[in-house]
């Protein structure tokens, strides 16, 4: 059987393609020869039980590792002590190898009594009698072991969860002070942190910040697929069949639109291999091409996926989260990145922002473009006159396939004067990116994609990239500041259409001088063709 590309479950290297994280595998074992106890915090799909997999083969030489999936357990596996114990060992004991781990096999001693207190779910059974069972288990060991646990936060709103994670602690403290036999190191896997886990069980009486996971080492191993190692993948794939793809320059194109977010990596080379590149099942010479990225991005976009209902849950679920993320993709303004602000942390911890320099960004360009037609999308913007007018202009911007830019500007001009031209200037600041999005959107749906360029909000100015049908168009938007800084801005969009090798760019100028000329028209700069709309 061929390999294929997996975002369903564990990946497995004989099975599907993978990135190689042997580096990162690398960066995680360092952590544990030290004897280090950590949390590996990341969204959703960010590739965590993957990387615990491949941990444990990693480390199989040194280390005994044990696995332990908290999703498997049910919720009344966390019903009180002994039923967790008891579940605890019976896990426990599912991942040993006892005839190779322990001198005496199954009549090791530790492993005898293990193995009671799991066929004997009625023995009362504390957590600290099991900790003293499991850190014989330890001392028996042939190898050190590495305990992981991975969907950690299944365990949320169980305070016999935060009890098990304190005896951990207890133990870790034991081993430092007298040499104590325990665990070598301690992995919990999970979205949520345990200050997290822990102030969910908290009562309203309680404001307790003290975490039993005090005992964590930092975690800052970035988990993202870089490029080169995108291209790694998609070369071993072209290996496989030949498409003659230019592995560096699609790798590009993967890695600027997902950041290396491993869900969507995976997913937009599963659309390219088993939807976009194949004709009646046989995979398309010369396929893999900048239109195939294109076309499978456009259907990632467009498709309902476990990832994209998981974020449009927590929108609902945390409204504050919901108009912070509104106002950083329509306002234009610089929200300054903040951990210790609650919404910041919880929109880095489900994935939505990052930390870019002491700013908050949306984490890649798919999440940001998913957004936008998410919020371009609702009721209230879809009954607004711009949006009708839209809908009636869409048919007259395509001939022959090519999108007529210059006319959407043309059009766009027209009705935005008409509809808006004696609002506020706040007003059109705020509004005026949300509102060019509202009107593009119809126009190009289905066949067409943007995304905002993020490297040219701190120029007080927004690019917005426009692909159709594989070729891009660059509008900026700004405020009119004068002629100098008008002037300036050409330069700058001069610079960025020779990076993109695109020869016209266009411009939209929301201007609030009484005296000023609107209407589109050209102007060429540097062999540059400059479209701009004065609004």
């Amino acid at each position: 059987m061929p390999k294929v590309f997996n975002v369903t479950g564990v990946c497995v290297p004989w099975k599907h393609y993978m990135v190689n994280i042997d580096d990162k595998l690398a960066q995680i074992k360092t952590l544990i020869d030290k004897g280090a106890y950590f949390t590996i915090n990341r969204a959703r799909q960010y590739g965590k039980t993957t990387t615990l997999n491949a941990l444990a083969a990693y480390l199989n030489h040194d280390y005994l590792t044990i696995t332990i999936d908290f999703q498997e357990f049910s919720n009344m596996s966390f019903r009180d002590e002994n039923t967790f114990s008891s579940e605890f060992a019976s896990s426990f004991l599912d991942t040993l190898d006892t005839e190779n781990d322990f001198p005496d096999g199954n009549e090791n001693p530790a492993i005898k009594r293990l193995v009671e207190i799991a066929t004997r779910p009625d023995t009362e059974l504390s957590l600290r009698r099991l900790f003293k069972i499991l850190n014989l288990v330890c001392s028996a060991s042939q190898k050190p072991i590495v305990l992981m646990i991975d969907e950690a936060d299944s365990a949320q709103n169980n305070q016999v969860f935060l009890d098990f994670l304190a005896q951990l602690r207890n133990y870790y403290l034991k081993r430092e002070k007298t040499g104590f036999s325990t665990f070598q190191s301690v992995i919990l896997a999970g979205v949520y942190d345990v200050k997290n886990l822990q102030s969910k069980i908290r009562t309203e009486g309680e404001h307790k910040q003290n975490s039993p996971w005090n005992i964590a080492a930092e975690f800052d191993i970035n988990m993202s697929f870089s490029k080169s190692r995108i291209a790694g993948m998609l070369n071993e794939y072209e290996t496989d069949w030949h498409t003659g793809m230019d592995a560096d320059e699609i790798a590009g194109l993967i890695y600027d639109d997902t950041s290396g977010y491993p869900f969507l990596v995976s997913r937009l080379c599963m659309l390219l291999d088993e939807k976009v590149c194949r004709t009646d099942g046989k995979l398309r010479k010369n396929s893999w091409s900048r239109e195939d990225f294109f076309a499978a991005e456009r259907m990632l976009l467009s498709e309902k996926n476990t990832l994209f209902e998981s974020l449009t849950a927590k929108l609902k679920d945390y409204p504050k989260l919901n108009e912070m993320l509104y106002s950083l993709l329509f306002t234009g303004k610089n929200i300054l990145y903040n951990p210790d602000n609650p919404h910041i942390d919880m929109a880095t911890m489900f994935g939505f922002v990052r930390n870019s320099n002491g700013i908050l960004a949306i984490s890649n360009r798919i999440f940001e473009t998913r957004l936008y037609n998410l919020y371009l999308s609702t009721d209230d913007m879809q009954t607004t006159d711009l949006y009708k007018a839209s809908l009636l202009d869409k048919n007259q911007f395509v001939t022959n396939g090519t999108l007529n830019m210059r006319l959407i500007l043309e059009k766009f001009t027209e009705h935005f004067h008409d509809l808006y031209g004696d609002s506020r200037d706040t007003f059109i600041e705020d509004e005026g990116r949300k509102f060019f999005l509202l009107y593009l959107r119809p126009i190009i749906n289905g066949t067409g994609n943007y995304y905002v360029e993020a490297r040219t909000r701190e120029l007080k100015r927004t690019d917005v990239i426009v692909d159709y049908r594989g070729k891009q168009y660059v509008i900026e938007l700004k405020i009119w500041h004068g002629n100098e800084y008008n002037s300036r801005g050409e330069q700058q969009l001069v610079d960025y259409l020779n990076a993109y090798h695109i020869d016209t760019g266009y411009m939209i100028s929301f201007n609030f001088n009484k005296k000023k000329r609107t209407g589109v028209h050209d102007i060429i700069l540097n062999g540059k063709t400059l479209v701009e709309a004065v609004i």
